[in-house]
């Protein structure tokens, strides 16, 4: 009997819904999120659109939690695809725990996935456009974010309280490194045959950009999106649009690339009117 194809989402929310949504048919979805009334909503939503789909509950932060994932997908059929989706905001959370969700856990489901990833398999990680908005780091730098073993990562020098001393810049760093750890892990993924890419959205209409659109930063995302090319927020559909083209056949050559989506606000930051006054 042919072995099902699986198609892990970590994150329930919409940015992941809305890639899977268009790769999904015929397959069978794995949705992992923290909280299970998330997976149960999502889950829902896309059984009612015709899918097939399973839910558990994950902790990217555990290494035990993401491992549990990996043996539970793997015995549902052949993984051809992981969407991770998974993270929190600077609104959300300390800087302790956006390191260890956003950076850490996302080492970690890279290095566990790309242990059972199947022949012809694609992932996409939604990291963010903060992760450009940081300064160029050292080479060595860049370096340890993208090849530092996953269990030693949060023990760089750079990553210390003393070091990142604001939930801002722990996330730029952990969006940073995220689309660094995927240019490295593409390289293993290769190995199988396998894709993996990142995609960095500016602000897309979510709860989680509404959690920032109404917190200490909201002002500044709003001025973010009224001085941008695009001179709007983003939709999840348009992210998940992008998504599909990096996991399906037509993205076939795409691999280990970040791609920028925000409307044009990077740019304007570092060459318009966001541009800071020491830029």
């Amino acid at each position: 009997m042919k072995k099902q194809n699986i198609i892990v989402v970590i994150g329930a929310g919409s940015i992941g819904q809305a890639i899977v949504r268009r790769i999904g048919a015929g397959k069978q979805l794995l949705l992992a999120d923290l909280r299970r009334e998330n997976c149960e909503a999502a889950a829902k939503t896309l059984r009612e659109a015709g899918f097939e789909v399973s839910t558990t509950l994950v902790d990217v932060s555990s290494k035990e939690s993401v491992q549990a994932l990996t043996a539970l997908a793997s015995t549902m059929g052949d993984v051809t695809g992981l969407i991770h989706a998974a993270g929190v905001s600077p609104s959300q959370a300390s800087a302790a725990t956006i390191l260890k969700v956003d950076l850490y856990g996302t080492a970690l489901v890279l290095d566990e996935f790309g242990k059972i990833i199947h022949e012809g398999g694609a992932g996409v990680v939604i990291a963010s456009q903060s992760g450009h908005r940081l300064p160029a780091l050292t080479p060595g730098q860049d370096k340890a974010l993208a090849t530092t073993p996953v269990e030693d990562l949060l023990s760089l020098d750079m990553l210390q309280p003393d070091q990142v001393k604001d939930p801002l810049h722990a996330y730029q760093l952990s969006k940073r490194g995220n689309s660094l750890r995927v240019m490295a892990e593409a390289v293993r993924w290769g190995k199988r045959g396998a894709r993996i890419n990142t995609i960095s959205p500016g602000i897309i209409i979510t709860p989680l950009a509404k959690d920032e659109l109404s917190g200490p930063r909201g002002d500044g995302y709003r001025r973010m999106i009224e001085l941008s090319a695009a001179g709007r927020a983003g939709t999840p559909d348009e992210v998940g649009t992008l998504g599909a083209l990096l996991m399906g056949p037509d993205g076939a050559f795409i691999t280990g690339s970040d791609f920028l989506m925000d409307g044009g606000v990077t740019a304007a930051y570092w060459y318009g009117e966001l541009a800071p006054a020491s830029n």
